[in-house]
């Protein structure tokens, strides 16, 4: 059963060992909601949790499920050599989102990746503190349309409320990365646009303006974020959600967004 459903961005600068002390003040609002969501991950207890990362195996026409045993990954690649993760995958879980993707006919694949990347340890560096035997299932998303990963997001949902377990689904990613002239994609007034778009339509739980924003807006925010939001509102589709925006901020030009689905 599903218990658990956030969206997390995934900067490794809010890790305490990666970020300067002057950059972490001024990502304090991030880390402050993502650690009050680690609570509610606490209390919600899950056994199990299958993250959305935009930085996974990602294929053109294709899903991508993770389905080595061992899950491990680190921070070497950001100057942090203290922390590393290992995690068990969830192989049941695992095999019953094949026979179910298989059955409904949307493309899934299968594929052996021990290393997690940045996408799916950022937020579970936080969410998993103090539940060191939670299993992990890594999910990428692809290139299909924004219909088709609406409707993954339904049969995640039909297979997650059949499990005995208690199950969390986060889906990770950024907004957009062009928010200042000096972000990472540059500056393009469409960046704020697009935030602000985004985040009032969940406010007000409108699913159909979400899926309907512009693909020209979509694409000039410069974003990572936005089909792992549609895979999770897909999930929460058949659910009486409420969502509670803990926290939003683009300090360094990408915009970063914290979010908890209550249902």
């Amino acid at each position: 059963m599903l218990v658990f459903a956030s969206i997390c961005p995934h900067p490794p600068i809010i890790i305490p060992t990666i970020g300067r002390p002057s950059d972490l003040k001024l990502v304090s609002k991030t880390i402050e909601a993502l650690e009050d969501l680690a609570q509610t991950f606490k209390e919600a207890d899950p056994e199990t949790v299958i993250i959305i990362s935009p930085h996974g195996p990602v294929n053109f026409d294709e899903f991508t499920l993770t389905s080595s045993p061992i899950l491990a990954g680190h921070f070497y690649h950001f100057g942090n050599f203290q922390a590393e993760f290992i995690f068990r995958n969830d192989e049941k879980l695992v095999e019953v989102l094949k026979q179910g993707c298989e059955k409904a006919k949307i493309p899934l694949r299968l594929i052996e990746l021990k290393e997690l990347d940045h996408g799916t340890l950022v937020p579970l560096f936080y969410l998993t503190k103090g539940k060191p035997d939670i299993k992990v299932v890594p999910l990428a998303y692809c290139g299909l349309d924004l219909k088709r990963h609406f409707e993954f997001g339904k049969l995640l949902y039909e297979i997650v409320k059949r499990e005995d377990k208690k199950i969390a689904i986060v889906a990770s990613g950024d907004l957009s990365h062009r928010l200042l002239p000096e972000a990472p994609g540059g500056f393009s007034p469409k960046g704020k646009e697009f935030d602000e778009k985004l985040v009032k339509l969940l406010e007000k739980k409108d699913t159909k303006g979400i899926l309907n924003m512009g693909p020209g807006l979509v694409r000039e925010a410069g974003e990572c974020g936005y089909r792992s939001i549609i895979i999770l509102l897909g999930i929460l589709d058949n659910l009486d959600w409420q969502p509670e925006i803990l926290s939003y901020e683009g300090p360094f030009g990408v915009g970063y967004l914290v979010a908890n689905f209550k249902f």
